[in-house]
């Protein structure tokens, strides 16, 4: 994958993120800020945090549970470390930070 094949990937991905949260029925307010988007639960105040890592080509989340690093994998992004796709990652912290159920509705 090329940096400009990278750059547009995540910039696809982080533009769906931020539709997600615009569409979905939780209070998650979201804040981007060069290479770094933070969702913030108002229930809570917890936070979780994504920042694209233009030297590796990799995507970051930082959450409660851990921080994961994810590869660009046709369709899209996956854990190394996990085997989740980008979407079950952000799905399984949110709601693990949330304390029920959260789905965001993101595609692979």
């Amino acid at each position: 994958m090329s940096q400009a094949e990278y750059e547009a990937a995540i910039e696809r991905s982080l533009m769906a993120i931020e539709d997600a949260l615009d569409e979905c029925d939780w209070d998650i307010d979201y804040e981007r800020s060069g290479s770094v988007l933070t969702l913030t639960l108002e229930d809570n105040g917890s936070q979780v945090i994504l920042s694209r890592q233009s030297a590796s080509r990799e995507l970051w989340v930082a959450a409660k549970s851990g921080g994961y690093h994810l590869a660009f994998e046709n369709p899209g992004w996956k854990c190394g470390t996990t085997g989740e796709d980008l979407a079950t990652l952000l799905d399984r912290v949110l709601s693990e930070q949330q304390g029920e159920e959260v789905s965001l509705g993101l595609g692979p």
